[in-house]
């Protein structure tokens, strides 16, 4: 998953929609972080095996 670009500035017309782009960007960046997080832990969790 490729990390999530912030909205640009013209994209908000600030009329609190909802969800608004910068909800949709939020909750994206949340994933991408709890992703990397993953991938992060598993990759430590597969070099522990190796020094075994």
């Amino acid at each position: 998953m490729e990390k999530p670009q912030p909205p640009e500035d013209w994209e908000c017309c600030e009329s609190e929609c909802s969800p608004c782009v910068w909800d949709t960007y939020y909750e994206e960046l949340r994933l991408w972080r709890a992703q990397n997080t993953e991938t992060t832990s598993e990759s430590a969790a597969a070099e522990g095996d190796e020094d075994e």
